[in-house]
């Protein structure tokens, strides 16, 4: 794939991007599940829920045991991951470098997630990066538009006030891959060992740190 040369923005996605956390959520979403009947390994979990609108997940449990979650299943599924994320939340490795980096390149960039805007600036708090994304943050909540519809990506470099052609996508997610293509942007994937294949049949770039990344793209 052609890797394009001129970068004027850059759109990270949040969890697993930023802020190292899929793994403290799915392990807490598939603790719950189990309860009910649900069985799935945690590489799945990666795989499947990764990116996702949690409704989207509910569902795919829900179809898998054939009944109905509790109504207070969402509920406490974000009750006990924001207490979590609160003790256990970490920067990606190499990501403030990364955006140090952009910064001296002054080269703009923002978040676009699925997430609600309190998970999202509780999680940025935590790892010490909300104060990079302060007035560039956004979330599908805020247009009711979840990847792998491209709605979000295209309404962060609409905001930041950039051509599609301009922008890249940095995302973990098959879900978030699918939706940056079908935007049209070029999409580099974080490979983390359990998504390598989905994200590059999706047509990312795949990279595995942000060391790499810097190189790939010539910073």
């Amino acid at each position: 794939m052609k890797i394009r040369k001129m970068v004027k923005c850059i759109i990270f996605d949040c969890d697993g991007v930023l802020v190292d956390t899929e793994k403290i959520g799915n392990g807490i979403l598939l603790a719950m599940a189990q309860e009910h009947g649900f069985e799935m390994e945690l590489e799945d979990a990666y795989r499947h829920f990764n990116g996702r609108n949690l409704n989207d997940c509910f569902r795919h449990i829900e179809e898998a045991i054939d009944q109905k979650l509790p109504e207070n299943f969402e509920s406490e599924y974000r009750e006990k991951s924001f207490e979590a994320f609160k003790t256990q939340v970490k920067p990606m490795e190499g990501v403030l470098d990364f955006i140090e980096n952009i910064e001296k390149l002054e080269i703009p960039y923002c978040v676009a997630s699925s997430g609600p805007v309190e998970k999202i600036r509780l999680n940025l708090g935590i790892a010490g990066l909300l104060d990079k994304f302060e007035n560039k943050l956004f979330s599908s909540y805020q247009i009711n538009s979840w990847k792998p519809e491209p709605g979000i990506f295209l309404h962060a470099a609409k905001e930041m006030g950039f051509d599609v052609k301009d922008c890249i996508v940095l995302e973990d997610s098959k879900a978030g891959v699918k939706a940056g293509i079908s935007g049209g942007f070029q999409v580099y994937g974080f490979a983390n060992g359990y998504n390598d294949e989905d994200l590059k049949d999706e047509g990312a770039v795949l990279f595995s740190s942000y060391k790499e990344l810097t190189a790939i793209l010539g910073f």
